[in-house]
């Protein structure tokens, strides 16, 4: 019984962190079709030197777009790890490669309340890149385990 019990929670578990992966990348993915984020991204994409290139690729609304379609496929390929262990291998590596960039961003911009003193106090925009650390991790679980149910079968 405490199995049992130990696995439904484990299931609950894994269900739960593929929703809070999935939601934040299709629902961000979607917004970044709107005027209100093509703005938002500006500061992020120009204070972060190897993210510029974007702009000089697809221009604001062309790299906003580019993003949104990447991490919408990403949440579709993530939830059809459900069922397909290869759909979840490129999810998660997709996850992984857009949370390591996000991430990787915290170095970079201003994510310091700087009213209070600095660090350790983030602002809000560290408050919303803080986030991803766990959001990469979940990605690289999701890859790992659908890695492993693939050479299972094999």
């Amino acid at each position: 019984m405490l199995t049992n019990s130990i696995n439904s929670m484990h299931k609950i578990g894994q269900g739960t962190a593929l929703l809070g992966v999935v939601l934040p990348l299709l629902l961000i993915g979607i917004l970044k079709f709107t005027p209100t984020e093509v703005e938002a991204l500006k500061p992020i994409i120009n204070g972060t030197p190897w993210l510029t290139w974007l702009y000089a690729l697809f221009g604001f609304e062309g790299a906003s777009y580019f993003l949104g379609v990447f991490e919408i496929i990403t949440a579709t390929l993530l939830v059809m790890s459900v069922w397909s262990a290869r759909a979840g291998i490129a999810g998660g590596a997709m996850g992984a490669m857009t949370f390591l960039v996000t991430v990787s961003t915290l170095l970079v911009l201003p994510i310091w309340e700087e009213k209070e003193g600095g660090f350790p106090y983030v602002n809000f925009l560290g408050q919303f890149l803080i986030k991803d650390v766990a959001l990469l991790g979940i990605s690289i679980l999701v890859a790992t385990h659908c890695f492993a149910r693939l050479r299972a079968r094999s």
